[in-house]
C-alpha cells in the first residue's frame, strides 16, 4: 500500500495552510497538535512550505520548498531551524518514524522500543 513517499502532514505560508494526511488520523491529539505547531511556526518564522515526508523506507523526511525569488523566505533561517527541530523534537521525530514502520509498513517493533505517544 505504501511503497514512495507519503506525506505525513505539512504548512504553506503563502496560502496561509496546514495539512495533515489523514490516514494519521489515529495519532493521538496531542501527537497531531505538536505537529500543527511545529509545522506552522516553521513557516511563520521562516516562510515557504514545510512538508513531513515519509521515504519507501520509513524514514521521516523535513522537506522545505519556497516560490522561485521569494525575497521573504529565509534560506540560511530555514536551515538553521530544521536543525533545531531536529534536535529539539528527535524523540517525537523518531516515534512517528516507528510509528510508521509498524502501523504502515507492517514491521515488527523491536524487542525494548515503545512508541512515546
Amino acid at each position: 500500500m505504501y511503497e514512495d513517499r507519503v506525506v505525513l502532514c505539512g504548512a504553506n505560508s503563502y496560502e496561509e495552510k496546514y495539512y495533515l494526511n489523514p490516514d494519521f488520523d489515529a495519532l493521538p491529539e496531542r501527537i497531531k497538535d505538536e505537529l500543527k505547531i511545529l509545522c506552522v511556526l516553521y513557516v511563520n518564522d521562516v516562510g515557504g512550505i514545510l512538508t513531513l515526508v515519509y521515504d519507501e523506507d520509513g524514514g521521516l523526511c523535513l522537506e522545505v520548498t519556497s516560490e522561485e525569488f521569494d525575497p521573504m523566505f529565509d534560506d540560511i533561517g530555514s536551515q538553521l531551524k530544521i536543525r533545531q527541530i531536529q534536535r529539539e523534537k528527535q524523540d517525537l521525530l523518531e516515534s512517528l518514524q516507528l510509528y510508521y514502520k509498524i502501523f504502515f509498513l507492517g514491521e515488527e517493533c523491536e524487542e525494548g522500543r515503545n512508541l512515546c505517544f
